[in-house]
């Protein structure tokens, strides 16, 4: 397989986007629940997919995944458990979520793309949250009881993730939105 150095590119910028997010606390924001914080740590890789194909939203949710790691390795949910377990739990579905954001904006560009580039983003946030949460109820770590609990968190995510990916890409791809302006 041959990745273009248009490709790179973009992945750079989006893992120096993802970077920066992490680094600075900006990507996470607090929510009165039990998991504390809601996160957008998501984006940079669901964009990373939508522009550029499933390899480089894999490569840029790789920097999602090492922060989960740093960020969450160390809760108490993991304690007593073998040491791959938060690389499973909390790296792993990372790496899903630009993947599944390229197939579902590719499956559904050519009906709409706006409306792809949304469903891209909820995809792609869905895939970070079913996969994580559901890791952690498969594997004991966390009770069935936590659903409930995180849906507004969901709701949120998976909107913001949508309005900013549609932003981010149709102002990069100069789409139509239909909105009139200048032509000056």
């Amino acid at each position: 397989m041959k990745i273009s150095t248009r490709s790179i590119v973009i992945a750079g910028v989006l893992i120096a986007v993802s970077a920066v997010l992490a680094l600075t606390g900006l990507g996470y924001f607090p929510v009165p629940n039990v998991t504390g914080e809601a996160t957008i740590m998501q984006v940079p890789a669901i964009i990373g997919g939508v522009l550029e194909g499933p390899i480089v939203g894999l490569i840029v949710g790789i920097i999602f995944g090492f922060n989960a790691l740093a960020r969450f390795a160390g809760l108490p949910i993991f304690a007593g458990q073998p040491a791959w377990m938060p690389f499973v739990v909390l790296f792993l579905p990372r790496l899903m979520i630009g993947v599944v954001a390229a197939y579902a904006y590719r499956w559904l560009k050519g009906s709409n793309v706006i409306v792809a580039l949304a469903v891209a983003g909820i995809a792609g946030t869905l895939t970070n949250t079913v996969l994580v949460l559901g890791l952690g109820i498969g594997f004991g770590l966390l009770p069935v009881a936590i659903i409930p609990t995180v849906i507004p968190q969901v709701i949120f995510e998976c909107t913001i993730a949508a309005v900013i990916t549609v932003a981010v890409v149709a102002v990069w791809k100069r789409i139509d939105t239909g909105r009139g302006g200048s032509s000056v």
